[in-house]
């Protein structure tokens, strides 16, 4: 673990990120999407014979990015392009619903890394704690959500890390002050420099421990969540 050491005002809330913190958001992703389109071969085979698995993202990925307008919801995109899809093989908005969730359900389907449980039941009483984050993992479905005070997604606050608006949103919540907040991530821009920027500490999630290679360096480095407790003790001191 890194640390540095700073002058802030007691910490009252800890807020974390969720895909690659809490668990390895690559192969979830990978089997939603294989799900989604063995259900589509299913129930709409028309559709999946003009398409790969492969072909599908692409065509997804390509209407996300003429969407002008959510585009920090991933839900909001998503039932879109089901929507778009439905339209081309003229079937309406028929699938919108059903599909997405039957890709959500197995978005939700995620193994937690093995330190995650642990290291909420040690700081839960301590510290308010709340999630922050940029995807539609649903903590409740997941089954952890009773383990926060406030959950908070770039849809609720309408607008994605590194904003600071979301970080906001969470803080108002919870009645924290920026000061008395630390936020704990992975992504070295969405999480420690949004949190950072916005005025809170942040712990830097670094399992491949990468050098440091951006302005305003998190508070603490650590190799993964199981030693966020020593961190946020040592950064109290």
């Amino acid at each position: 673990m890194t640390l540095l050491k700073s002058f802030f005002m007691p910490i009252k809330l800890v807020t974390f990120d969720l895909d690659d913190t809490f668990w390895d958001c690559e192969p979830v992703i990978l089997k939603a999407e294989s799900v989604f389109f063995a259900w589509l071969e299913c129930e709409y085979p028309d559709i999946a014979s003009s398409f790969t698995p492969q072909t599908i993202v692409e065509h997804r990925r390509a209407v996300f990015a003429k969407c002008d307008e959510n585009k920090h919801d991933f839900s909001f995109l998503r039932k879109r392009w089901l929507g778009v899809l439905g339209q081309e093989f003229g079937y309406g908005e028929a699938l919108v619903e059903s599909g997405f969730e039957i890709f959500w359900r197995a978005r939700n389907d995620v193994t937690l890394y093995p330190t995650v449980l642990k290291m909420l039941e040690k700081l839960r009483g301590s510290y308010q704690l709340a999630t922050i984050t940029n995807g539609n993992a649903d903590v409740y479905r997941i089954g952890i959500g009773h383990w926060f005070d406030a959950v908070v997604t770039a849809a609720d606050a309408n607008c994605a890390k590194p904003s600071g608006g979301i970080f906001d949103y969470a803080l108002r919540q919870l009645g924290v002050r920026a000061e008395e907040a630390v936020h704990v991530g992975d992504d070295p821009i969405n999480d420690v420099m949004g949190a950072k920027n916005h005025g809170m500490r942040s712990i830097w999630v670094n399992p491949k421990r990468l050098p440091w290679r951006y302005d305003g360096a998190p508070d603490a480095d650590i190799p993964n969540v199981g030693e966020l407790v020593s961190a946020l003790n040592s950064l109290s001191e």
